[in-house]
């Protein structure tokens, strides 16, 4: 999932986006209301489909799933077209918020890699209500310079040595995913005497690390102020382009590999239009204009030759092959009760070793 977390609207930044969502659209062929995460569309392709189509876009932006969600199922606001990670996207359609898509409508579609439709059935199972947009990985970012042995597990993260050198994603998924991970359990656990051990065993770990931190781990990895780090593929690529010293690796033990993915909400009002923008961001050139803004993976086939960066084109993190993370999972949406536990045994985490 998008890890940029800004709550901006870019519609004043794009000639002839609306400025409401309740507003007719100018445009002859109408409009689609996008809801995407902060940062994760390069704004030119709103313009291009603008002038290809004729069709309006109003574009919204959310910083979170748990804020996109609820605004999402009140229905306050009718959006045609929406990005929620993979677990989000199991609990919308547990909760019946989802229109089945007409693929019919999208043939470029056929361009995502079959890999990302198989995976995608552990929240879609049938492949009807979601598309594919964006994946990555979470492994870990380390410098050369300050660790010498090889970086091949989650083990490392809990080596003394590297005390006060570890940085940690704060993150109750993140976090007890690598716990996890490193046990030989399953990153969606609910089993209360694994969880258990996955929290004693960041707590264990809790005095080696630096800091518990999101965004500040490409800052501090690039500035040389950590060796190791937790990190999103993505924001790996970007940390590794300006220090070269900097390498990442998906750990042997398996990890989370997310997709996000475009649906569409059954209140939709513009359902047509929004398959034809769907079907536009899964054209390969489209899509290598939105990879090269972001850095995060497209599922797009057909990519790489449409890129123009001369660093990411022989960058081997750029594009790497999904094959080797067929050990990877996606998160899966566990219910309430279950977020609830995780949620206290992370405060329990968070608070292990601070004074009263």
């Amino acid at each position: 999932m998008k890890k940029v977390l800004t709550a901006i609207l870019i519609m004043a930044l794009i000639p002839g986006i609306l400025a409401g969502c309740g507003s007719k659209s100018e445009g002859s062929n109408g409009k689609v209301v996008v809801y995407n995460w902060g940062e994760y569309m390069d704004p030119d392709v709103l313009t291009l489909f603008e002038e290809e189509t004729g069709i309006k876009v109003v574009y919204d932006e959310f910083e979170t799933n748990e804020i996109m969600y609820p605004k999402v199922d009140a229905g306050a606001v009718a959006y045609d077209l929406v990005c929620p990670s993979d677990y989000m996207i199991q609990k919308m359609l547990e909760n019946d918020l989802l229109a089945e898509l007409n693929f019919d409508n999208m043939p470029n579609t056929k361009n995502i890699g079959s890999m990302f439709m198989e995976k995608s059935k552990e929240f879609d199972p049938e492949n009807k209500y979601s598309v594919p947009y964006m994946w990555g990985t979470v492994g870990i970012l380390y410098n050369k310079t300050m660790v010498s042995e090889p970086v091949d597990s989650w083990d490392i993260l809990w080596d003394e040595k590297y005390k006060d050198n570890i940085l940690m994603q704060n993150s109750v998924r993140d976090a007890f995913m690598v716990a996890l991970s490193r046990l030989g359990y399953s990153i969606n656990s609910t089993d209360e005497a694994e969880l258990q051990e996955a929290k004693q065993t960041l707590i264990d770990q809790k005095p080696l690390v630096q800091a518990y931190v999101i965004d500040q781990v490409r800052d501090k990895m690039i500035g040389g102020e950590a060796a190791l780090g937790v990190i999103y593929s993505g924001e790996a690529l970007v940390c590794q382009q300006q220090n070269p010293d900097l390498d990442y690796v998906v750990p042997k033990e398996g990890s989370n590999i997310w997709i996000d993915s475009w649906v569409i909400p059954k209140n939709a009002e513009n359902k047509e239009n929004a398959e034809k923008f769907l079907d536009f961001l899964c054209r390969p050139d489209i899509a290598a204009k939105n990879f090269e803004y972001i850095t995060y993976y497209s599922p797009v086939e057909g990519v790489k030759e449409y890129v123009e960066d001369e660093y990411l084109l022989n960058s081997p993190l750029a594009f790497p092959d999904p094959e080797q993370y067929t050990n990877c999972t996606t998160f899966h949406y566990l219910g309430e009760e279950a977020d609830e536990y995780y949620n206290e045994i992370w405060r329990e985490v968070q608070a292990a070793g601070t004074s009263e």
